[in-house]
């Protein structure tokens, strides 16, 4: 199925489906669970659109090239364009918020690693970005207190607030807007708490964001 971006009921969302700007280590539990120092600025790296495929479509892995993990994240819908901005305009220009899987070839992201290279291959591949729907911002309060959480097979795995980010949401919209520019339907995916793990066929994942919104999607037999 092509992904479009859509609200929680099910309304598409008049935008265009964009980039998707990622930041690294964003949560400090997360960077020492993978022995990474914590960084002094945001790490940002770049998915492309057709990295993007609806969260609650089951999930295709390509596991001929290693191990996939995944890593929950809060994912930002721009609505407006973003240049240089500051906190306050960045803020404004919050349409809507959801849920994102940043999946990640392991094996392969540490051997580019290794040798200096840069990370695409392991995580902007196609379908390396599985996106929910979005919930309106004004819906689900303050934004350094934004909870969610996964769960696969029933079992937690996951649990993070936005207040416990290095960079908070707002500061790191506008960073990120000082080096690309942010357009309406672009996507910005704000780190991942620690709990990261291998994604196994047929499992199945349930995720919860404010329990406001609640998803749900599987991983394909192999």
């Amino acid at each position: 199925m092509k992904y479009q971006h859509q609200w929680y009921e099910g309304r598409e969302i008049d935008l265009p489906v964009g980039k998707v700007v990622c930041v690294g280590r964003n949560y400090a539990a997360h960077a020492l669970e993978l022995n990474n120092p914590i960084p002094d600025t945001p790490i940002l790296f770049i998915k492309p659109s057709t990295a993007l495929v609806p969260l609650e479509e089951s999930l295709s892995l390509p596991s001929q090239w290693g191990e996939v993990h995944y890593e929950t994240e809060l994912a930002i819908l721009v609505g407006e364009p973003l240049s240089g901005a500051g906190p306050e305009q960045a803020v404004a220009a919050i349409t809507g918020i959801g849920l994102a899987l940043d999946l990640t070839l392991r094996d392969l992201q540490s051997e580019l690693k290794s040798k200096g290279h840069p990370w695409e291959r392991a995580k902007a591949f196609d379908g390396a970005c599985p996106l929910s729907r979005f919930v309106p911002v004004a819906e689900l309060g303050a934004l350094d207190k934004l909870h969610f959480t996964l769960s696969i097979n029933g079992e937690p795995r996951q649990s993070g607030d936005s207040g416990q980010m290095l960079t908070p949401i707002a500061a790191l919209l506008a960073h990120a807007s000082e080096s690309f520019t942010l357009l309406p339907g672009d996507v910005v995916l704000t780190g991942t708490p620690a709990g990261v793990g291998v994604l196994q066929a047929r499992d199945q994942l349930q995720l919860d964001l404010q329990s406001r919104a609640r998803f749900s999607t599987r991983v394909m037999p192999s």
